[in-house]
């Protein structure tokens, strides 16, 4: 794990990880995909508009929007995740927590350690990791692309 500090609800998210032991880390991954927000209708009725993340082993689209221009735009995050695959639901909904709502900036200075630093490794394979890694990863050019 990086010595760096996490971003404020990473940290915080990470905290509550890593207060756990292997089986509890997974039955809060868990808990957290029921927390992911639903779509807009303007996505549900358009999924058409949403970016497929061909890391994860399930199938996963999502797409953000900005308010505002540059570093300081708000960024906002949209996930599909089918219930079927509560892992990568969870990761998804970690995202959205951690990250809508903040500035572009922050977003982008999210280092890619953060999927590490929630102690899923033993729990999860590394395989699914790399799937939120492609999450994060694709958030980002989403967010460079839109936030000019």
């Amino acid at each position: 794990m990086s010595s760096a500090p996490l971003p404020g609800a990473f940290a915080e998210i990470a905290e509550e990880f890593l207060a756990l032991t292997g089986r509890d880390r997974l039955q809060l991954l868990l808990e957290f995909s029921h927390d992911l927000p639903e779509l807009p209708e303007r996505y549900i009725a358009h999924p058409e508009l949403l970016e497929p993340v061909p890391e994860c082993q399930s199938p996963i689209f999502l797409i953000t929007e900005v308010e505002g221009t540059g570093r300081e735009a708000i960024a906002h995050l949209f996930f599909s995740a089918p219930e079927e695959a509560p892992t990568t639901r969870g990761f998804a909904s970690i995202l959205a927590e951690a990250l809508d709502g903040r500035t572009v900036g922050e977003v982008l200075d999210t280092p890619e350690e953060v999927i590490n630093s929630l102690g899923l490794g033993e729990v999860v394979s590394p395989l699914r990791l790399n799937g939120m890694a492609g999450m994060l990863a694709r958030i980002k050019r989403q967010l460079i692309e839109k936030a000019g």
